[in-house]
């Protein structure tokens, strides 16, 4: 069974860091053909913020390049998010998503596997 949990949200004041982390089971690691984040504020709908493809590369939002970096650790089947210079409109439930197959890397659906999400916060 595929299983994405993440963990590492919490609260924590503009301009500081945090990172998020997306521990993936029940497939090879890098059978995956994209691991994402996604972001859902109260009230909008869930978004974009970066990921990366094994034949693409990465890509960021363009709310959030410039400050999160998205990274692997295969041997620990571990998908990272570093956010820095965080800013209140940064504050969401971030999700961690895989999909068996190229597509859209920037759209929900292409994804076939998600995370229960980890809420942060950016207070001002």
């Amino acid at each position: 069974q595929v299983q994405l949990v993440e963990s590492g949200g919490g609260l924590v004041q503009a301009g500081g860091s945090l990172r998020v982390s997306c521990q993936v089971s029940g497939r090879t690691f890098s059978s995956y053909s994209i691991m994402g984040w996604f972001r859902q504020a109260p009230g909008k709908e869930r978004e974009f913020v970066a990921a990366f493809s094994w034949i693409d590369g990465t890509y960021y939002a363009d709310s959030v390049k410039g400050r999160f970096t998205i990274s692997r650790d295969n041997a620990k089947n571990t998908v990272y998010l570093q956010m820095n210079s965080l800013k209140p409109e940064d504050t969401a439930v971030y999700y961690c998503a895989a999909a068996g197959n190229e597509g859209a890397i920037t759209t929900a659906y292409t994804y076939h596997y998600w995370g229960q999400g980890t809420q942060v916060t950016v207070s001002s």
